[in-house]
């Protein structure tokens, strides 16, 4: 059983936390919070050991009432493989502790691509982490581009991509963040950053990506334009899309004609803090003219890395081959749907306290 420590359970370390316990072939041996807060109190609730990420601030959770198991560097003493999801910045710093006890490390999508070994998408480039000491699973945005580019690339050849990423001002809970009443072009030059982070999974891509903010929490839209080296029907690229399990194609009769209605239709299906791993791809929407394709995609910003964190995992580890690590994660997790509340597969992740 491979021992797995969570640096950092926030909105990303708190769900990778679970689908980590939910697998047959890992344990989490510990979280490290930075402050006694009520997630830090959810995560003693859910029985994972609690390690002060700061340790002179240990005597805070004494004073919370939370006991802790000791200070981040015993976790990581502890873990075969740490998962820093700490904000942007300090994952990079965070290596050299990870580093002085030996222990391979994920960091996340917010961490630049110099700071690991790979950058990772389980769909693209699984391959790619095997034997990495540090590997970097790269950020929502770059994950959900990287899902649909693969299946096409393979199948079609893509000559170019052009991207319109409408992003979410900030997460639910993240009430410092905006706009809150405007549309920012974010950032103003071209192209905006994401298009070179998904270079960093498909190196030799021509991707050219334009970004907006605006006053929403809910998920990001994608407005993609893909090149393809030859001709086909949109009929063809949806069967494409459909047969991939972390690409949900929305059928056509649904009634979600938004991001509101997708995030009820995940909450309404039982899904654990109303997550979306797959990619919510409007089937309405795929088009095509000529050798060029258009389609609408929206992104769960807070979940649609969580399957590819564990994949990762096993990927450095090398406990499994990528078809197999990719189907005992969405077993276990239930990533999948198949077109109504029913088609959803069985959910193994609790939701949180």
């Amino acid at each position: 059983m491979l021992k797995v420590g969570i640096n950092g359970y926030g909105t990303i370390g708190k769900r990778v936390a679970d689908a980590v316990a939910a697998q047959p072939d890992m344990t989490v041996v510990g979280v490290a919070k930075t402050q006694p807060n009520y997630e830090a109190h959810a995560a003693v609730r859910r029985g994972y050991p609690l390690y002060a990420a700061i340790p002179e601030r240990a005597p805070l959770f004494s004073e919370a009432g939370l006991e802790l198991a000791g200070a981040v560097d015993e976790l990581v003493a502890e873990a075969d493989i740490i998962v820093d999801a700490t904000p942007s910045g300090i994952g990079a710093e965070n290596r050299s502790l990870y580093e002085s006890h030996d222990t391979p490390a994920l960091l996340q999508g917010g961490e630049s691509a110099d700071v690991a070994d790979v950058s990772f998408n389980a769909r693209a480039n699984f391959d790619a982490a095997e034997d990495a000491d540090y590997a970097r699973v790269v950020s929502c945005n770059t994950t959900g581009l990287s899902r649909v580019i693969a299946p096409l690339q393979e199948e079609y050849g893509v000559e170019k991509v052009r991207a319109t990423l409408v992003r979410r001002g900030g997460d639910p809970g993240q009430n410092t963040r905006g706009p809150i009443n405007d549309i920012l072009p974010n950032p103003i030059h071209v192209p905006s950053h994401h298009g070179p982070d998904v270079k960093t999974i498909f190196t030799d891509l021509d991707i050219d990506t334009m970004g907006l903010k605006v006053p929403a929490t809910l998920m990001h839209v994608h407005a993609l334009n893909v090149t393809l080296d030859e001709r086909v029907t949109a009929a063809h690229v949806q069967a494409l899309l459909e047969q991939e399990n972390r690409l949900y194609v929305i059928p056509e009769g649904m009634g979600i004609d938004g991001v509101g209605k997708l995030k009820n239709f995940a909450l309404d299906a039982g899904r654990p803090r109303g997550d979306l791993w797959e990619n919510c791809i409007w089937g309405e929407s795929i088009g095509v003219r000529g050798r060029d394709l258009y389609l609408f995609q929206a992104i769960h910003q807070e979940s649609d890395v969580v399957p590819e964190n564990v994949d990762a995992i096993r990927a450095v580890m090398g406990l499994e081959p990528q078809d197999e690590s990719m189907r005992l994660t969405d077993d276990t997790l239930g990533v999948g749907i198949s077109g109504d509340p029913a088609g959803f597969s069985q959910q193994q992740v609790p939701a949180d306290d």
